[in-house]
């Protein structure tokens, strides 16, 4: 639903007009019944004093959501982000919506795959997405999250960009009628892995739709300065993924591991976030390319939640 329409239901409301016509109360059902949090649409990220939130990916856990949210709630994570394969593990959206709050945890956002260059699969790739929207408001959830087209094997021409960006933003525009809103994931791999591959898909997306989830650990494996893109993109950053990165000897040269202990400067990124009063969620993540099975996801998070201590940002 366009915030133009939510604006103008909001004002019949208050007129007593609902009330008057059956039609209309029907209509405001739809709008008022939402369990979304539709408190930061229209609301920009970065006016007001500095407020970020500190959530978890449930990635590390391999898709053992239970356990990511008990633990999580056990070490005080006020937010969870989840994968797309909640919908299977809990095909109930609403009775994961009641078990997070059971465990005192916000659905920040919902992991929900990628946008093919491939018209024949337009559709399709259009109806996946509405419908993780779809079941992450009625889990509760705000952002939806999606990984720009696979670059493997394949290089990309200014239209590309141009139909990766138009593609975010019919998407970006559909799932708003859910009251979610849509954030591209930049990632290694992909056709949004540098600065410049980022920028050529965010030019031609609309930025009233399509925002920026900043993933401060592949930014800078991208050959990008997370602390500059803060500011680069400072009306167009949604959330974040809070996550660190180390050189090491795997087959693509590097490792995710828990923050503090690689090379990411962390603190210029808070500072940067500061200058922009940025307000919203971090989301700290460590994903597949961790090999430290010595230690287990909760160790690994509390090791990252005592660093982001030690920095003064608290969970």
């Amino acid at each position: 639903m366009s915030r133009s329409r939510r604006q103008f239901l909001t004002g019949l409301a208050a007129s007593g007009a609902i009330a008057a016509n059956p039609l209309l109360a029907h209509a405001a059902a739809v709008v008022f019944d939402s369990s979304a949090d539709l408190a930061l649409f229209g609301v920009p990220q970065n006016q007001g004093k500095l407020d970020i939130k500190i959530g978890y990916s449930a990635i590390a856990w391999n898709d053992q959501d239970a356990r990511a949210i008990d633990d999580l709630s056990t070490l005080g994570f006020p937010g969870i982000q989840l994968r797309a394969n909640a919908p299977h593990d809990f095909p109930d959206p609403h009775a994961l919506r009641d078990l997070l709050a059971q465990r005192h945890l916000t659905f920040v956002a919902l992991s929900s795959g990628t946008a093919p260059i491939d018209p024949s699969a337009r559709q399709s790739t259009i109806d996946t997405h509405l419908a993780n929207a779809k079941y992450l408001h009625e889990a509760g959830g705000s952002y939806l999250q999606i990984v720009a087209a696979s670059s493997k094997g394949k290089t990309f021409s200014p239209e590309d960009y141009k139909y990766e960006g138009q593609l975010l933003t019919e998407i970006a525009q559909k799932v708003a009628d859910f009251g979610i809103q849509t954030s591209l994931h930049n990632h290694m791999g992909t056709m949004a892995q540098t600065p410049q591959g980022l920028d050529a898909i965010l030019d031609a997306a609309d930025p009233k739709y399509v925002q920026l989830e900043l993933d401060t650990a592949h930014y800078l494996q991208g050959g990008g300065d997370p602390a500059s893109a803060v500011h680069q993109y400072a009306k167009q950053l949604l959330f974040l993924h809070l996550k660190d990165v180390k050189d090491a000897p795997t087959h693509n040269g590097y490792e995710f591991v828990e923050l503090g202990r690689g090379r990411l400067d962390f603190p210029a990124v808070f500072t940067a976030l500061k200058s922009i009063h940025f307000r919203g969620w971090g989301i700290i993540e460590l994903d597949g390319e961790h090999t430290g099975a010595v230690r287990t996801p909760i160790e690994s998070a509390q090791i990252s939640k005592q660093y982001l201590a030690k920095q003064g940002i608290r969970v």
